[in-house]
């Protein structure tokens, strides 16, 4: 038998109040359990209305920022070699976070650490695991460390990213199948459709500069007429992986049907679009593809920066315009207005 008994110097005073701080030492744990499993719960009620991993991603970002702030989530899938980022900074800024990202990503250790860029920047990296493989996972801060209660916070939530990604992964090829185009396998018109009004959001939303281009080949017809259409669907192959390669990662370029492309650069200002679109033009005309002695392929250009207060069409509308003035004006050139 064994008697406990209390220390002779705790007066019935001091046991009340002591009692009463456990009492909110306890109603605080509580409360702190509760709004993490609102969290949490917040969080399922996200991922579950989201089916393609790079909206996983983005929406797991939204959900994270008011707890976390930080610059940049990614994620890799080693055996598809995919990268999918969600970065909310702007301008040369951007840039560097997205290119230390994509370093941190590619890299081939297996292990889960800290990395800190040379100009700043801070990256946590987890190991995720999935039906197939284990995932990277990256959340990048500008100037600061995650701090111990962040990566708590992150430590539980991976658990139902980690489930959410891989549902995403298992229907990925079906998605894929569905929203890419079968001949050159960019992204098609649906990919457009369901991405291009979220992609103007956040650029209202982050006042990043938002740049559309419309892309038509040249001469393509004559291509056909002369070469045969096996010909120029290899041509179309050709094109499109020229374009694939000039464009960057955060690029969403998109073959609307026969010879032409939409190519929408976030976080790009019309000066910009133009040394990238110029070099698309430079990227063609190299290529050496002739119908016959006189006619060689090229790509006309209208490109033009959205303006915040007009519609979708209206801004699409100038695009197809200027792409006119393009081909009007001599063909195998970028046009801006």
């Amino acid at each position: 038998m064994s008697i406990t008994t209390s220390p002779s110097h705790i007066t019935p005073t001091d046991k009340k109040y002591g009692g009463m701080d456990q009492v909110m030492v306890e109603l605080d744990h509580f409360r702190r359990q509760t709004e993490r499993l609102d969290l949490m719960n917040k969080l399922h009620g996200r991922m579950a209305g989201v089916l393609d991993v790079s909206g996983m991603i983005e929406s797991y970002s939204i959900w994270l920022m008011p707890q976390v702030e930080h610059e940049l989530v990614g994620y890799k899938n080693q055996v598809r070699a995919k990268k999918h980022l969600f970065c909310s900074g702007h301008g040369p800024k951007r840039r560097s976070i997205i290119a230390f990202a994509e370093e941190i990503l590619n890299n081939t250790d297996r292990e889960a650490k800290a990395y800190l860029s040379t100009d700043g920047h801070y990256a946590h990296k987890w190991l995720i695991e999935t039906f197939e493989d284990a995932g990277i996972l990256i959340i990048l801060k500008d100037d600061n460390a995650l701090t111990g209660n962040e990566i708590s916070l992150i430590n539980e939530s991976l658990l139902i990213l980690a489930e959410s990604l891989r549902r995403g992964l298992e229907y990925e090829e079906l998605f894929e199948s569905s929203r890419k185009d079968t001949l050159t396998g960019l992204a098609n018109r649906r990919v457009f459709e369901e991405r291009i009004r979220d992609i103007m959001l956040g650029a209202m939303r982050y006042n990043r500069p938002l740049t559309m281009a419309s892309l038509d080949l040249d001469h393509f017809k004559q291509i056909n007429d002369n070469l045969g259409h096996q010909q120029g669907d290899r041509v179309l192959k050709q094109v499109a992986e020229v374009f694939r390669d000039g464009i960057r990662s955060t690029d969403l370029l998109v073959r609307i049907g026969g010879d032409e492309f939409l190519l929408v650069m976030d976080d790009t200002d019309h000066k910009q679009g133009r040394i990238l679109a110029e070099r698309l033009c430079r990227a063609v005309d190299d290529l050496g593809i002739w119908a016959n002695a006189e006619t060689k392929l090229g790509v006309s250009i209208g490109m033009t920066q959205w303006k915040v207060e007009e519609s979708l069409d209206e801004w699409m509308q100038r695009v197809d315009d200027i792409l006119y003035n393009a081909k009007s004006d001599g063909r195998s050139r970028v046009n801006i207005s």
